[in-house]
């Protein structure tokens, strides 16, 4: 593995997470850029690396990592100044190569499939890691960059990798609302969220291990509907609960009629 020297675009939670990856992995900090100078120099701090709000890279850094929000990408990236030998990444799971302006030569997708926030800290060994680039000699130096952090790293295209962000977003970021909800009306009955702990473990446990759809249960699949209709008349406080209840069971009951 080489050692490479990396500057960063952005000082959000990917970045934090990478940034920390890297540099405990042997990589070389040289830039953090953020607009937000608080949040940039606390990032550069600890990595002895500088930081700055304008956009021109160091010419030592091989690799530019841009983790910003998606709505603010495609700015950065016709902003960027940097060498013409620099690979420039972003990390957005629903952009390809092809939002990169003509000027940047070796461009790629270093996507990790998790969720980052700022209070945990995932074991990235463990992080699936999807990689995309311009030309072979950019999908070695991402695969040899991501391969130092994770053991998990998989080439995908952008088409595939939009899929992939899709189902993730399914699987962790609808699931935490959902917990969220549940919280919320458990809450009315004064029940604290955490009597739902063995329940939240067993079901994720068992999709995991069974698969999750042969782990479905409840009144939906067993077309219990004298319990449905309970449901919806205790939902009578919320229509957009409501609403979302009949949505999912409706789902539910049409996905196993036809499977």
């Amino acid at each position: 593995m080489r050692q490479y020297r990396i500057s960063f675009v952005g000082a959000g939670n990917v970045s934090r997470t990478l940034c920390r990856e890297m540099y405990n992995n042997g990589h070389v900090i040289d830039k953090i850029v953020s607009r937000n100078e608080k949040n940039g120099r606390a990032l550069a701090e600890p990595y002895h690396a500088l930081w700055s709000s304008d956009l021109v890279l160091p010419v030592t850094s091989e690799i530019i990592i841009v983790a910003v929000p998606d709505n603010s990408l495609t700015e950065v990236l016709k902003t960027i100044q940097c060498s013409e030998t620099t690979v420039v990444v972003h990390t957005a799971g629903s952009y390809g190569l092809d939002i990169f302006p003509d000027g940047i030569l070796n461009r790629g997708v270093l996507y990790p499939l998790q969720t980052f926030s700022g209070k945990r800290k995932p074991d990235f060994s463990k992080v699936p890691v999807f990689v995309e680039a311009s030309d072979e000699h950019c999908i070695d130096i991402l695969k040899d960059l991501a391969k130092s952090i994770s053991d998990s790293v998989h080439l995908s295209d952008t088409e595939h990798r939009k899929l992939l962000h899709l189902s993730a977003v399914f699987v962790s970021n609808f699931t935490n609302h959902m917990l969220t909800t549940g919280k919320n009306i458990s809450s009315i009955a004064g029940v604290p969220f955490e009597i739902f702990k063995p329940l939240i473990l067993e079901t994720i446990n068992k999709a995991i291990e069974l698969g999750p759809d042969h782990s479905q249960t409840g009144p939906a699949i067993r077309h219990d509907f004298n319990t449905i209709e309970k449901h919806l008349e205790l939902l009578s406080f919320s229509p957009e609960l409501k609403k979302i209840y009949e949505l999912i069971t409706n789902s539910i009951i049409s996905y196993y009629k036809l499977n």
